[in-house]
């Protein structure tokens, strides 16, 4: 599964695009953070981590395909 990366989320991985696999065919966002979480552990500290599939905000039940596309969007600030 392709993942973009955003903000501090790309610090933390080290990339903006990041090959993350996922062995099963239909995964739920919940479970991704999981195993997101597992690889990069940083990403557990920040305050909020959105997901997107297909360039919408997805809650943590929505079921993802790994090939969808799919964001880190980490919290923003701004002024």
């Amino acid at each position: 599964m392709k993942i973009h990366a955003f903000g501090v989320a790309k610090e933390i991985t080290g990339a903006a695009m990041i090959d993350f696999p996922v062995d099963e065919t239909f995964v739920k966002v919940k479970d991704l953070k999981n195993l997101l979480y597992r690889q990069y552990p940083d990403l557990i500290n920040l305050p909020s981590l959105a997901i997107s599939v297909n360039l919408f905000y997805a809650s943590e039940d929505t079921l993802v395909n790994k090939h969808d596309e799919v964001a880190l969007i980490p919290p923003v600030s701004g002024g």
